[in-house]
């Protein structure tokens, strides 16, 4: 598992919820995103041909034209270092810092700690713990849970997704509450981690590490060879270290008014 690799597949990893709306040309891809998300627009991709401020002046204009007041712009490895000085002399402010960390799972799933107390590890495949996982959500990162029908789309789809391999969201139970989540997706033999987080009261008892040793279970039962996540720095990256993962670079985001 090689630097190069593990750069690859995390360049290769851009997610578009289904009921987004992408903008996307050879130079940039502009999502807007549904109301209930907590930014409506981000930047994922920059590959610009012509001169990169004016690039971002076109990504500027077409995000005030799809409504939102902000977009968000990512800053990955393969991104031109002089996006982000744009968006600084912009006004851009720093908004997250992500570790690109990634194990090597030929082995199998290393050995975690079990978590403080017993925990009940549910898949996202009924109604009940999709709206679970969404109140997880947004009281770890904020936005809001989506519409009943958002809702039941997302239960039949990782229905669906779960017995095929291609993954699904565990939820982590605490006395019948759900208190922390995490999603995985298996593309190309690599288990792409996702979204882990757990409510700050049930901070450090173990609750990632149940959901993560889970995901890691499933992703090796499917196939993967490598397991790929984009961790905060200073909440799930020790965590994660610990597990045996190692640091392959950062990632870093930007809030821009519009």
């Amino acid at each position: 598992m090689s630097p190069e690799q593990v750069a690859a597949a995390a360049d290769a990893w851009v997610w578009v919820h289904e009921a987004a709306t992408p903008v996307e040309t050879e130079e940039y891809l502009l999502v807007r995103s549904p109301d209930w998300f907590e930014h409506p627009a981000s930047l994922v991709r920059f590959e610009p041909v012509r001169e990169p401020a004016v690039v971002l002046d076109e990504v500027q204009r077409t995000a005030r034209d799809l409504g939102p007041d902000r977009v968000v712009v990512w800053v990955r490895a393969s991104t031109p270092p002089a996006l982000e000085e744009l968006v600084r002399e912009r006004g851009g402010v720093a908004d997250e810092e992500l570790d690109v960390l990634a194990l090597d799972l030929r082995p199998g799933p290393p050995e975690i700690a079990p978590p403080d107390g017993e925990l009940v590890l549910r898949w996202t495949t009924e109604l009940d713990v999709v709206r679970d996982a969404e109140e997880v959500s947004v009281g770890v990162f904020g936005g809001s849970v989506p519409p009943d029908d958002e809702l039941a789309r997302s239960a039949e789809r990782d229905r669906l997704s779960v017995a095929r391999g291609d993954g699904g969201i565990v939820v982590a139970y605490r006395d019948g509450r759900p208190v922390g989540f995490g999603g995985i997706s298996v593309v190309d033999g690599v288990a792409r981690l996702w979204g882990g987080g757990v409510l700050e009261q049930e901070r450090g008892r173990g609750v990632y590490r149940a959901v993560l040793a889970e995901r890691l279970r499933y992703g090796v039962e499917q196939g993967a060879t490598m397991a790929l996540v984009k961790g905060r720095v200073e909440t799930s990256g020790p965590i994660l270290r610990r597990a045996g993962f190692a640091t392959f670079g950062q990632e870093r985001s930007f809030v821009l008014s519009l």
